[in-house]
């Protein structure tokens, strides 16, 4: 079984917008994460991470947004999770992951 999963970034001074579509699974966590991680290390900026086009996560993929909220904390900046479909958010919810990051509509 293979997951597609599509990555692009945008940067606008000292915040980088992420938009990750498709299915952040097993199959895709190693992709994410290290496309966020390299993010991260290069623009030490505020990570705004479009979630309107994400269709499906699992536990790995929630592993990953964790693992990256911890290194932008590391840099003192923040990250923001924006458009989070509602079956997604509840996922956060349930795991207390939501209190960790700032969630926009």
């Amino acid at each position: 079984m293979t997951s597609d999963l599509i990555i692009k970034e945008e940067y606008s001074g000292d915040v980088t917008r992420v938009i990750v579509s498709g299915e952040a699974d097993i199959y895709t966590s190693s992709k994410l994460k290290d496309r966020l991680y390299s993010i991260v290390d290069t623009k030490k900026t505020d990570l705004k991470i479009d979630c309107s086009e994400l269709n499906y996560i699992d536990s790995t993929g929630l592993g990953v947004f964790a693992g990256t909220l911890k290194r932008v904390k590391q840099y003192g900046n923040n990250v923001y999770l924006i458009g989070l479909k509602s079956n997604i958010k509840k996922l956060f919810t349930i795991t207390g992951l939501d209190r960790l990051f700032i969630v926009e509509e």
